[in-house]
């Protein structure tokens, strides 16, 4: 086999190998481009084949492209390398795309396609909060999720209040980024709610009329920041609670009686620890004075000893004190002993 053989081979390879990619290619692309082309959404062959490169699912992108075309949305703001571009980004790219027709049938001119992006990259449902902001929709307060029943507040009179509310709300769609969700909704409207009726005279005021509770709360403007703008606050149930009032004065007086036997104890130990201490210091007086009259013997025998005292007196100053011993009786009204000599 000579050489212009081989290089006939190896050119007609060529052209198969071409052929075949060819052939793939339109196997790949060609309904897809078809598809684009009868939906006038304007994507070729050449960009599908670029999205393949770029790692873009083409079928979503020529979806979306056609969905946009379909409902009339403007070609110049959503175009293809926009679609692309969002894909890349980690969109959901047919969400917006729903969204813009959503909003764009309800003729919600707040929402554009830079917006729509933004919320659903920042990890919003778009569709979602277009569909809240037409259809609004009711939230619990307090959420039955959280354990929570009723929202309980005390009137000025003591008696407690046990309120449901249902609170409706659209989306805000220009403070989606960024804005309170519906924790905080559900938080500020029961601070609102507890706050009306604790202000109220007496909780029968609250009874008779329930929408002074939601016109105080409105006028507070408790979706500043928020996700969401309140439409109405709407008061479902309430029930009568305890004497809160009378159950805290109870207490109070309950404390108050500890607290004056809490003193009154202290007094009584502070008076039983002088009694003793008195006692202690008679106890005292006593063994001082039966000391020294134990030294009165030891002193008169020195003095007799020593020739200070004779027995004559020392018998003279027993008569003193049996006199004074039988006067002391009779004094006291004790028979007296006989006189000692």
């Amino acid at each position: 086999m000579d050489t212009s053989q081989i290089i006939t081979i190896i050119a007609i390879g060529f052209v198969c190998l071409f052929l075949f990619v060819c052939f793939a290619i339109f196997l790949r692309f060609f309904p897809l481009w078809i598809q684009s082309k009868m939906a006038g959404a304007g994507i070729g062959i050449l960009d599908l084949i670029g999205m393949t490169f770029r790692k873009v699912n083409p079928e979503v992108i020529i979806r979306s492209k056609i969905m946009s075309v379909q409902a009339g949305l403007d070609d110049k703001v959503i175009t293809t390398k926009s679609l692309e571009a969002h894909y890349l980004a980690g969109g959901s790219v047919l969400a917006v795309v729903k969204a813009m027709i959503a909003a764009s049938k309800a003729k919600i001119t707040d929402l554009d396609y830079r917006l729509a992006t933004a919320i659903d990259l920042a990890g919003r449902n778009v569709l979602e909060a277009v569909q809240t902001s037409v259809y609004p929709k009711v939230i619990d307060c307090p959420a039955v999720a959280k354990g929570r029943i009723t929202l309980d507040g005390v009137a000025k009179n003591g008696i407690q209040l046990k309120v449901k509310a249902r609170v409706t709300v659209r989306t805000n769609l220009r403070q989606l980024i960024g804005g309170a969700t519906e924790e905080t909704i559900i938080a500020r409207v029961g601070e609102g709610i507890i706050s009306a009726i604790g202000s109220s005279e007496t909780h029968g005021q609250v009874l008779e009329n329930p929408d002074r509770i939601s016109k105080a709360v409105l006028e507070r403007r408790l979706d500043s920041e928020t996700a969401f703008e309140i439409v109405s606050i709407d008061i479902a149930d309430i029930d009568v609670g305890e004497n809160i009032g009378a159950r805290l004065q109870a207490d109070q007086a309950e404390a108050d009686t500890r607290v004056a036997r809490a003193r009154a104890e202290g007094r009584r130990a502070l008076a039983v620890a002088a009694e003793q201490e008195n006692i202690a210091k008679m106890e005292e007086s006593r063994a001082k004075v039966v000391q020294a009259e134990a030294e009165v013997p030891k002193a008169i025998a020195e003095a007799i000893s020593t020739g200070k005292l004779g027995i004559m007196d020392y018998y003279r100053l027993k008569n003193i004190q049996s006199d004074t011993e039988m006067r002391g009786s009779i004094a006291r009204g004790l028979p007296t002993s006989p006189a000692k000599t």
